[in-house]
């Protein structure tokens, strides 16, 4: 019998931040739990992540309503996992926006990553008797996207593939900020499970061009200063090189997925093991890397059933 999945035992809760991370922009954040943001605008609010429940997402909405009593009218879901989605019918947003690439992932795989993420992480679902259903988003890009709240533009932007195919980023260009989702993380490990290992370096180069003041991250702390912002983007693609850098010299010789796993884990343990999920993430990024190594260019659709092989076979 397989031990449980580390998050299966992550059933502390987490304390929450709300952190002003430009003029009107602000970071709801809770120590490696996923990160929401909030852009007022003149006249309303943008949400970027509606947290995997409505319940979860009402703390959101209680913070925001101690700085704005404006009504929230756009809701931005930078990716299709399911903790990032799930919460979206609390906010009653007229306008829901993903990318194109996203929407298709939730045709695709939008049940099974829901039923896989439950299994792995059941303390982020909290009251999820209350989601109605898989989310589908109102409005669609594919390259860009721009909103104007009142006279405040912001730019929802696909700048290639990285924590999934369909990631988005916000950037709000009169306060230099951008929201990165998945793409950047601060001292939490990237969830790599359904990434794309040979693009994210890129994909962090197109962020790092925009040359932002401040992010708010998918995971960890809001990051304030140009100092912060580098040294983030750059903690995070040491973090992706080295997980798929030692699966992909397994794969060339030959190797087991447990060969990766214990050759993984040896460059990662001494530099990411106190980061925030860094063992719930750990088992699904060997086995993508592991999986890109070897061709496979389209992340593998997890279902609850093929986690418990992958971690029963890890378990060897």
């Amino acid at each position: 019998m397989a031990k449980a999945f580390a998050s299966q035992g992550d059933l502390t809760e987490k304390k929450i931040s709300f952190t002003e991370v430009g003029e009107g922009l602000w970071a709801f954040t809770a120590q490696g739990d996923p990160n929401s943001g909030v852009i007022i605008g003149d006249d309303s609010v943008m949400i970027v992540e509606a947290q995997a429940t409505p319940r979860l997402a009402n703390k959101v909405i209680e913070k925001v309503r101690e700085v704005t009593d404006k009504p929230i009218s756009h809701l931005v879901l930078t990716h299709y996992h399911a903790v990032r989605v799930l919460g979206a019918s609390a906010y009653n947003a007229n306008q829901v926006i993903m990318s194109d690439a996203a929407r298709a992932m939730v045709v695709e795989r939008g049940q099974e990553d829901w039923d896989s993420e439950f299994q792995r992480f059941p303390r982020l679902f909290e009251g999820h008797e209350s989601i109605p259903g898989l989310t589908y988003p109102t409005t669609t890009f594919s390259d860009s996207m721009t909103v104007y709240l009142g006279k405040r533009r912001v730019d929802i932007m696909h700048l290639g593939r990285a924590h999934t195919a369909g990631d988005a980023v916000v950037h709000v260009p009169d306060a230099n900020v951008m929201f990165t989702g998945d793409i950047v993380e601060y001292h939490s490990a990237c969830y790599c499970g359904d990434g794309h290992f040979n693009d994210w370096g890129d994909t962090l180069d197109a962020i790092k061009w925009f040359d932002v003041d401040a992010i708010a991250p998918g995971r960890g702390d809001a990051l304030i200063g140009k100092e912060m912002v580098n040294a983030a983007i750059e903690n995070t693609r040491d973090f992706v090189a080295s997980t798929y850098r030692p699966a992909a010299r397994v794969a060339a010789k030959g190797g087991s997925l447990k060969d990766a796993w214990d050759a993984v884990r040896a460059e990662c343990d001494p530099k990411f093991k106190d980061y925030a999920i860094y063992e719930h993430c750990l088992p699904f990024n060997v086995a993508r890397a592991y999986d890109e190594a070897r061709g496979i260019d389209t992340p593998r659709i997890w279902t609850a059933e093929r986690d418990l092989q992958m971690w029963e076979a890890l378990q060897g």
